[in-house]
């Protein structure tokens, strides 16, 4: 808000709470469903650049579709139904949380540059400035923050 007072424009503040930007969507592992869970989460990064005037460059935007990419794998194959991508973000974060129907928590491998695949959660936790999963009643929650304004918030590569 912005008081004008003798030609002088001064900025004020006061206590209302800006909701954090939220789009939820679900799939039932049909095939195609990792790329649309990549779109959907392009489609969120854009409208944070619009709504939020977040100021998310190239490798930050990489680094969110790539946990999405990550999360939404491991949902697919490791569950018996279906799974849902919840993204979360204002102009310094996002947080993207799946859901799904295995009750088994995530295993996170220790680094091997020799292994061929299980690297998933490893790429979410460099990426990530916070992961962490919980068993739900209906199955398990794994959540990953990223920080877009830190050094974390950049895709390998």
């Amino acid at each position: 808000m912005i008081e004008h007072r003798d030609d002088t424009a001064t900025p004020t503040t006061f206590d209302v709470p800006v909701e954090p930007l939220r789009r939820t969507t679900h799939y039932t592992g049909e095939p195609g469903c990792i790329a649309e869970a990549r779109s959907f989460a392009a489609r969120f990064v854009e409208r944070l650049r619009t709504e939020w005037c977040a100021a998310i460059d190239e490798r930050a935007e990489g680094a969110v579709l790539l946990v999405v990419s990550e999360l939404i794998t491991n949902a697919d194959r490791h569950s018996n139904g279906p799974y849902i991508l919840e993204l979360e973000g204002t102009d310094d974060a996002v947080t993207v949380c799946v859901t799904d129907s295995s009750h088994a928590l995530p295993l996170r491998f220790p680094r091997d540059p020799g292994r061929i695949g299980r690297h998933g959660l490893e790429i979410v936790h460099a990426l990530a400035a916070e992961v962490t999963a919980e068993r739900v009643p209906v199955g398990k929650r794994v959540r990953a923050t990223l920080d877009l304004a830190g050094e974390r918030a950049t895709a390998p590569g």
